[in-house]
């Protein structure tokens, strides 16, 4: 300024003065210069500008906790955060994860699916309807599946190993305090509830953390890794068939329940997540259902579950009751029906990968579905082996790529735990009321498997059509359009 005339000199306006003015002194000193020309108190001589004032401490504090409560309300609410770092696609870490996955798959699914080797020995030993026993194994799927609604938020918030140490210890006592069972609710609540609460806990944040080490061979990972389903399917039943007549139910479910101690201890001492904590977000996610993909995905899964879990519940019982076979015989078809899929669940996935999962999952449903109308042909034993052997196939082709589809249509890896588990959830209906609906159908009919396997298959082809419908709403009429 011009100190003669109090005016900036020409061709200067206010607006370069006052950067001028904040170009010549640190943050510090333009302080400094603003506390020597502050008015003063006439009578303390105090600067005006550095009297405590009252209402603006208050102001302050209020603002304060206003900021405290508004980023505790985001923690719930907020539906966007940082991105999350790439996968990996491999290494030795991310191969780690895969094979913990599959004794993770062994142990949960491997079991569940076995319970066609149960709903046999109870039909003879429970005086009970088979539609009412498949209520046990209907409970314990149905809750494996929708707990994981809840616990797959639990890995993306960064709880995962307190949540599986949590699940592996419920599903543990379940199955030990099945050992001592001798009645309906007493085995409703142990092998039903209480095992399938345990396993949902663990599992579906097991399997989402699998799917976030890998991308374009997340198919083959997650293939590789639900192979445990399949080895558990077969080591099961046999325990269940070689040790009841030998050492008797309590025993035989006893070593059940140390096997399954010791690979899920095994899996703990290695899983570990890769994505740092997602703190903020829904635990349910209801905005994902307005994603067309998402829930024409999952309607068409419901009709998939509804249907297989009748016949893998069904397959022994069938061969004893229209067949005659023996019970040792007829857990042997459990053990087909699990295990035959084995090499499928790593082709299929691969074939997957380079093509899109659902130009994968269209063709196999609509075999699936021709292959269920079959059942209704088969009138002697080699039919009926021949028929569990297809049905395994397709089953087993379908059952791998159902996580990692999921995954495809998820945007964001950190909310895999979250959108998977509802997936879950939503399957979770249709394999518990399956069952129980199928057996009913056949009680109703007289005893007869005619009605419940037309229901069945019906079921199996309306899947079929909804999982075309969603690939032409994805993908259009091109077949080299990979969805």
């Amino acid at each position: 300024m011009n100190e003669k005339s109090g005016t900036a000199p020409e061709g200067h306006s206010d607006r370069d003065s006052t950067a001028s003015f904040s170009k010549s002194y640190r943050p510090d000193e333009i302080h400094a210069v603003a506390a020597e020309d502050a008015p003063t108190s006439p009578e303390h001589g105090i600067p005006l500008n550095e009297r405590p004032s009252i209402p603006r401490a208050s102001e302050d504090l209020r603002r304060t906790a206003s900021n405290v409560l508004a980023q505790v309300a985001s923690r719930i609410t907020t539906r966007t955060w940082r991105e999350p770092p790439p996968p990996p696609d491999g290494g030795l870490k991310a191969w780690t994860q895969v094979a913990m996955g599959f004794f993770i798959l062994f142990s949960t699914w491997g079991y569940a699916n076995s319970f066609g080797a149960y709903q046999t020995y109870y039909e003879q030993t429970l005086p009970e309807s088979p539609s009412t026993i498949s209520w046990i194994g209907g409970i314990q799927i149905f809750l494996t599946l929708t707990v994981g609604v809840v616990s797959g938020r639990l890995l993306d918030a960064g709880y995962f190993i307190p949540t599986f140490i949590v699940g592996m210890i419920t599903q543990v006592i379940g199955i030990f305090l099945m050992s001592i069972s001798t009645k309906y609710w007493q085995l409703f609540l142990t092998q039903g509830v209480l095992s399938g609460i345990g396993a949902g806990i663990y599992f579906t944040p097991s399997i989402s953390l699998v799917n976030t080490y890998f991308d374009k061979r997340r198919g083959l990972a997650v293939g590789l890794a639900t192979t445990g389903n399949s080895v558990g399917g077969i080591v099961y039943p046999l325990i269940v068939r070689a040790l009841i007549p030998k050492l008797g139910f309590a025993w035989t479910t006893r070593v059940i329940g140390f096997l399954t101690l010791g690979l899920l201890a095994f899996a703990l001492a290695f899983m570990r997540p890769r994505l740092p904590p997602r703190k903020s977000g829904p635990i349910i996610d209801l905005g994902a259902f307005k994603d067309l993909n998402y829930t024409g995905f999952l309607t068409s899964c419901f009709f998939v579950y509804w249907a297989n879990y009748y016949t893998f519940y069904y397959i022994g019982s069938y061969g004893v009751k229209a067949l005659n076979l023996p019970y040792s015989s007829a857990s042997i078809l459990v053990v087909i029906i699990n295990g035959v899929g084995l090499p499928f669940r790593i082709l299929v996935p691969m074939i997957a990968d380079r093509i899109g999962n659902l130009n994968v999952i269209v063709p196999v449903s609509i075999l699936w579905a021709i292959v269920s109308f079959t059942w209704l042909a088969v009138d002697d034993i080699a039919g009926y082996y021949a028929f569990t052997v297809v049905y395994g196939i397709f089953a087993a082709s379908f059952q791998c790529l159902f996580p990692s589809t999921v995954s495809r249509i998820t945007l964001r890896l950190d909310t895999i735990g979250t959108r998977l588990g509802m997936a879950f959830g939503v399957s979770a209906v249709a394999s518990l009321t399956g069952p129980p609906i199928g057996g009913a159908i056949q009680t109703a009919s007289g005893g007869g498997f005619q009605a419940p396997q037309i229901w069945a298959a019906t079921v199996t082809l309306v899947a079929a059509l909804l999982f075309t419908t969603l690939r032409i709403h994805m993908g259009g009429l091109n077949l080299k359009s990979k969805c």
